[in-house]
Parts: structure tokens; C-alpha cells; sequence
């Protein structure tokens, strides 16, 4: 019977997620699909769980359901039960009563802030790919295949003199302009995003980010660039503001690399998003 409310439970996580909307903080919703897929899945399974359950009700009566014998999940000792529907039982619990965190400013902080290639972050810990400042998808792609959708990417900016980076081309302009800084230098660019002072001594300097998602949350990464004010403000770490500048490019000192740098001529305030996160479209 355990097994049937186990069943019936990740049912009801997987379609609260999307009910709710927090499925958003966990995947790239070009791969809703997949989740989709688990509810059906999940509510199968369950019904055929149900099945047997009642269906068995005859050999509790001593009734044989077939000529050979069963391993009775009830002769299994009492510890390794209970550890088996533990291991279940754990992420349901964590997942419905664990509050979901929405990615900020600490998690910069925490991880490391630096602005390296991915082929350096991957030799560090094959196990991270935490990308900060650049969206790299580099590492899905052949290097012909990549190279290509670059210049792809490039052709529908490098007409324009003043690019405005929506939620939806966030990711792909970003990824764009760093991989193309020359082409794009004193063009106005313009876009919203969270305050994060680094470790420029100079108070006009913060960095301006979103949190993108290219396929899960495992491979998110804090996107976007430096920002100089014509002068200091009182910002404080996850303000959210929109700026629009020229963008230009600087040694920045505590990166030790030269890296795009928009001039801020115009920035306001504006209300955190409803969602915080860029996805990585294809």
C-alpha cells in the first residue's frame, strides 16, 4: 500500500510543479515535454500498482495466483523495507515542504564570482559548470557547428546600432557580444538585470545580471556584463534595474582579463520580474 502513496505522491509533485509554475526554476522550458512525460508515467504506474493491490487481495485469502512461488516483499527484513521506501520517500519530502529558493546574489558569491573560459572551469571540477558573465554553449556543439550558429547569431545584430536584450534573446545576445566584442563596440545596448558589486575599488563599477538557464538548473549561470555609472549610486546587491549605455571594453583588474564594459548613460529602478530567469532558446 506504501508504494501506492509513493506512486500517487511524485504524480502530485511533477503536476504541482507545473500548476504552480515553479517547474520554471528547475528546467528550461523548452524540455517541459519531459516532466509532462513523468505525470503520465507516474499516474500509469499508479493505476497499475492499484490494480495489483486489490487484484492480490485473493492470495492474502491463501488463494495462488500462479503454480510458482513469490518472493514476498513483506519476508524482506524491516530495515531494508523502510530504507528502500526512504529513498523515495526523501526528495517528495524535500521537494513539497523544502521552500524553493529563487538564485541571487549569494550564489555568486558563494560559488566564486570569475570570469573564465568553460574549457578552464571544467579542468578545475569536472563536476562544475557554473558560467558567470558569458553564456557558453561552446561544449554541445562540434567547433564548425558552433562557429556557424555564431555567425548566425551575429547577422541579426551587427546591422543594428542600438540592441535591446528582451528575456527571450537575453542568453543568445549575450552570448553573441562576448564571443564578437569588437563588432559590437559603441553600439547601444540596453537591458534589465540584478545589482552585484565585485571587486572593482571603484565605486561606479557594478555588474548587472540575470540568472539563465540553458538546459536545468545544474548548468545556470550568472549572465551579463560590468556596468560603469557616470557616477556612484547607492545601489545595493540585487537591486534590479534596467540600464542602456555604449558599450566599450576594460582591463578589469580583479579578473585579470580584458572584458566588454557597458557606459551607463541612462538607468532606473524597476520591480523584480515575476520570472527572475532567462532560458537559452534554440
Amino acid at each position: 500500500m506504501f508504494r501506492i502513496y509513493i506512486l500517487l505522491l511524485f504524480t502530485y509533485f511533477f503536476f504541482h510543479l507545473h500548476a504552480s509554475g515553479n517547474i520554471a526554476k528547475y528546467i528550461n522550458m523548452k524540455y517541459a515535454y519531459l516532466s509532462y512525460s513523468a505525470i503520465f508515467i507516474f499516474a500509469l504506474l499508479t493505476i497499475v500498482q492499484v490494480y495489483d493491490y486489490f487484484k492480490g487481495g485473493g492470495e492474502a485469502a491463501g488463494e495462488p495466483c500462479c503454480d510458482h512461488d513469490h518472493s514476498d516483499e513483506k519476508d524482506k527484513p524491516f530495515y531494508q523495507r523502510w530504507f528502500f521506501y526512504g529513498v523515495f520517500a526523501f526528495p517528495l519530502a524535500a521537494g513539497l515542504f523544502f521552500p524553493i529558493a529563487t538564485l541571487d546574489s549569494t550564489i555568486v558569491k558563494s560559488k566564486g564570482f570569475s570570469f573564465k573560459p568553460i574549457e578552464q572551469i571544467e579542468a578545475a571540477d569536472h563536476y562544475a559548470q557554473t558560467q558567470y558573465l558569458k553564456p557558453d554553449t561552446s561544449v554541445y556543439y562540434g567547433k564548425e557547428g558552433y562557429d556557424e550558429l555564431m555567425e548566425k547569431e551575429l547577422s541579426k545584430y551587427i546591422s543594428k546600432e542600438h540592441i535591446a536584450l528582451r528575456d527571450d534573446q537575453f542568453l543568445k545576445g549575450m552570448e553573441t557580444i562576448y564571443h564578437f566584442p569588437g563588432d559590437f563596440l559603441g553600439k547601444v545596448i540596453e537591458f534589465d538585470g540584478f545589482a552585484f558589486h565585485g571587486e572593482s575599488p571603484d565605486q561606479r563599477q557594478l555588474f548587472v545580471l540575470r540568472f539563465g538557464v540553458i538546459h536545468c538548473v545544474a548548468d545556470s549561470g550568472a549572465f551579463g556584463m560590468l556596468a560603469e555609472f557616470p557616477e556612484e549610486t547607492q545601489l545595493q546587491d540585487d537591486d534590479w534595474i534596467h540600464v542602456k549605455g555604449t558599450l566599450s571594453s576594460m582591463y578589469y583588474q580583479p579578473f585579470k582579463a580584458t572584458i566588454p564594459v557597458l557606459r551607463v548613460k541612462e538607468w532606473h529602478a524597476i520591480d523584480k520580474p515575476k520570472e527572475p530567469y532567462v532560458y537559452r532558446g534554440y
